[in-house]
C-alpha cells in the first residue's frame, strides 16, 4: 500500500499533536478545519493523514489499519479517538454506543446561559439538505427521525463578552451540543448557523472536545485525556487562566 509522503513539517505536526498512542488505540488533537469522515470536498482526512504518518514513521510496507468510532464536526476542535485494530474498534464502538466513553467540552458563548448548571433534555430531528439540527417540540412518537438528546454543562468561568461553559456530552446526535446550546439562548463563538452574530477568524468555532474518560478496551485500565485548546483561543483570558494550552 503506497501513502502519501509527508513533508517534514507536517510529520512533525502530526507526531505533535498525538495525546495518546498503543498498539491498539491513536488519540489525537483535531484542528479546526480537519475532516474525521471523507465527504464531498476530498480533503484529506485526519485516518488518512495518520496512515501516511504511521507508514512513514514505522517503515511499514502493507496497510496500516485506522478504525473510526465516532466523527467531530469540522469547525470543531479536540479528541479524536481511532482505532488501530478491528477488534479495538468493535469494542470503542460499542463503548460509545453504550455510552461507556464520557466526553467532556469546552464551549465558549455569547450569553450567560439562564443557570449556572443544569441538564438539557430534548428531542432533536436533523434536515439533511440544510446539514442542521433543530429543537422538536411534538410528539415524537412514531417519528424514526426524532432523536432524544441529553447534556450537562456548567459555567466555569465569564469575562465581559463571553461565558465558558463545560458541557458533559450524554448522547451523541447530530449538531447536538450546538443547537441545545443554541436553543437556551446561548449560541457557541463563531457558530453562525446556530445563531452566532460573527463569524471566527479561523473559520472554526469555539467548541473544543476537551477531556475524555474511559476503560480502555483491551487493557482494561481506566483512562483520562486532556486535549490543548487551539492558538486561536488564546488572549481570551477566560482561558489564559484556566489552562496552559
Amino acid at each position: 500500500m503506497i501513502y502519501r509522503e509527508l513533508t517534514e513539517q507536517e510529520y512533525r505536526d502530526a507526531e505533535s499533536r498525538i495525546l495518546y498512542e498503543d498498539n491498539h488505540l491513536l488519540v489525537v488533537n483535531k484542528r479546526v478545519g480537519e475532516i474525521v469522515q471523507a465527504d464531498i470536498t476530498e480533503d484529506e482526512t485526519i485516518p488518512d493523514l495518520y496512515k501516511s504518518y504511521i507508514a512513514e514513521r514505522d517503515s511499514k510496507p502493507g496497510s496500516v489499519f485506522i478504525g473510526i468510532p465516532h466523527r467531530l464536526d469540522r469547525p470543531v476542535s479536540g479528541i479524536v479517538m481511532l482505532a488501530k485494530t478491528s477488534k479495538a474498534l468493535e469494542r470503542l464502538n460499542a463503548m460509545f454506543r453504550d455510552g461507556n466513553i464520557h466526553k467532556f467540552y469546552w464551549a465558549l458563548v455569547c450569553k450567560k446561559p439562564p443557570q449556572d448548571a443544569a441538564e438539557l433534555s430534548c428531542y432533536l430531528v436533523r434536515n439533511e439538505r440544510q446539514n442542521k439540527s433543530y429543537v422538536f417540540r411534538g410528539d415524537p412518537a412514531g417519528r424514526k427521525d426524532v432523536k432524544s438528546a441529553r447534556l450537562r454543562y456548567r459555567l466555569t468561568d465569564t469575562t465581559d463578552r463571553y461565558y465558558l461553559l463545560e458541557v458533559e456530552l450524554l448522547t451523541g446526535r447530530h449538531h447536538q451540543i450546538r443547537c441545545q446550546l443554541a436553543d437556551m439562548g446561548c449560541p457557541i463563538k463563531g457558530d453562525l448557523k446556530y445563531g452566532a452574530p460573527r463569524s471566527n477568524p479561523d473559520g472554526g468555532i469555539c467548541l473544543h472536545s476537551r477531556r475524555v474518560t474511559f476503560v480502555h478496551p483491551v487493557k482494561k485500565v481506566e483512562m483520562t485525556l486532556e486535549a490543548p485548546v487551539p492558538e486561536s483561543w488564546k488572549g481570551l483570558h477566560v482561558i489564559d487562566r484556566l489552562t496552559d494550552f
